[in-house]
């Protein structure tokens, strides 16, 4: 079976967590070879830089895009791609879209600055998955406000995180690979949605 590559996206308090536990439930009774792992981290580097970034202080908006590239391009190096050619899948709890979400929805840097660091850094690889979680700010802020004391950027105000959803729902139109599932239906009924896609995933990788 080839390896494939889910990321799984969404503003705080929409349930990544739970849902990612799910993913890796499914994934462990069908029998497929899997890791998890997340951004920014999943490295040595990244996860030093992981702390830098959510709890560093004062960090400018640019040396934030950028400490998130560097750590990416960590991870795909020594994590994401070999885990792939081995046949694994892996699922990441965020990727680029959150960059262009967070950076270039929240922080309003501009696009093609994020663009060209995608494509220096990935190129052209991309998930073949995309699991959105979405739901309204009110309603993820107030989830998440139950796990205790914010981080540097969990803290911005509520019209950043606007500017956060509505990009990454822009971001969600404009690729198949996409597949945004309501956060503010029951889990029983997210994680239904959720299997469908997995399930059709699954498919595909074994044709």
């Amino acid at each position: 079976m080839m390896g494939r590559f889910i990321t799984i996206e969404g503003i705080e308090g929409v349930g990544k967590t739970t849902n990612i536990e799910f993913v890796k439930n499914w994934l462990s009774n069908q029998g497929i070879d899997f890791i998890t792992t997340r951004e920014p981290g999943g490295t040595e580097l990244g996860e030093q830089l992981r702390e830098l970034l959510l709890h560093g202080g004062d960090v400018c908006s640019q040396a934030e895009l950028l400490m998130m590239f560097a750590s990416r391009a960590q991870h795909l190096e020594q994590v994401i791609k070999p885990a792939i050619a081995q046949g694994k899948w892996v699922i990441c709890d965020r990727f680029t879209d959150s960059t262009y979400a967070y950076q270039g929805g929240g922080r309003q840097m501009p696009i093609e600055t994020i663009a060209q660091l995608e494509n220096l850094v990935h190129g052209d690889f991309q998930p073949d998955l995309t699991l959105l979680l979405d739901a309204p700010v009110e309603i993820g802020r107030a989830r998440a406000a139950k796990r205790g004391a914010a981080d540097r950027i969990e803290a911005e105000n509520l019209a950043f995180f606007n500017r956060v959803r509505d990009m990454f729902l822009d971001r969600a139109k404009q690729a198949s690979r996409f597949s945004v599932i309501d956060a503010t239906q029951s889990l029983e009924s997210v994680q239904t949605d959720i299997q469908v896609r997995l399930n059709h995933l699954h498919t595909e990788a074994t044709q």
